[in-house]
């Protein structure tokens, strides 16, 4: 229990960090329904950790019927995760508003802090829910590969808001994403090579 809450503060600090201070500043999005919260901010201005929970009550009511472990493992990682982006984005931080590096360099830095945040937060068997607690409870229903259907909804998150906010920020999405992707699975290959091998 006690590593279970140190990876849910230890991992919402990096996801919030490279949330506000890598990709706010250049309207970059992640997946899922942090990249919903993002749109929402980026065109009206609500809170975008609001948003996340706002958006994620129904998914969390699916899986409170139908797979109560899911609910359990999701809902302290996704309440923490969207207080630290909203607590970070409203301190006095420079970095927040000031476009300080090149956005390329912004978005292979904030999918990598995402990342690794996911990732250690996945390795203890907790997450930031939404979208991706979606994916497994339908992974389990019509039997495709959750990685699959956690990149079809990244993949039309990240389209919408090309369509939205601008085609720039479409690019450099994919770049986040694609890193996102990379650096969660670095940080949770060993554990799950080590489960494999103790069965």
């Amino acid at each position: 229990m006690t590593k279970k809450i140190a990876s849910i503060i230890i991992g919402s600090i990096f996801l919030s960090i490279g949330v506000n201070i890598f990709l706010v500043p250049y309207h970059l999005l992640d997946g899922g329904v942090i990249g919903l919260g993002l749109i929402a901010n980026y065109l009206t201005g609500v809170q975008a950790g609001l948003f996340i929970i706002f958006i994620s009550i129904p998914i969390f009511t699916i899986a409170w019927v139908y797979k109560r472990a899911y609910f359990y493992n999701s809902m302290h990682g996704m309440l923490f995760s969207s207080f630290s982006i909203d607590f970070l984005s409203s301190t006095p931080f420079p970095y927040l508003t000031d476009e300080w590096l090149p956005p390329i360099a912004s978005s292979i830095i904030g999918g990598i802090l995402i990342g690794i945040g996911i990732g250690i937060m996945l390795r203890y068997q907790t997450s930031t829910g939404g979208t991706d607690l979606l994916a497994q409870l339908l992974a389990t229903k019509i039997n495709v590969n959750v990685g699959v259907l956690i990149f079809v909804v990244d993949a039309f998150v990240i389209s919408l808001g090309g369509l939205l906010i601008s085609f720039d920020a479409f690019l450099l999405s994919i770049v986040t994403i694609l890193f996102v992707g990379i650096f969660t699975s670095l940080c949770t290959w060993k554990a799950t090579y080590v489960d494999k091998n103790e069965l």
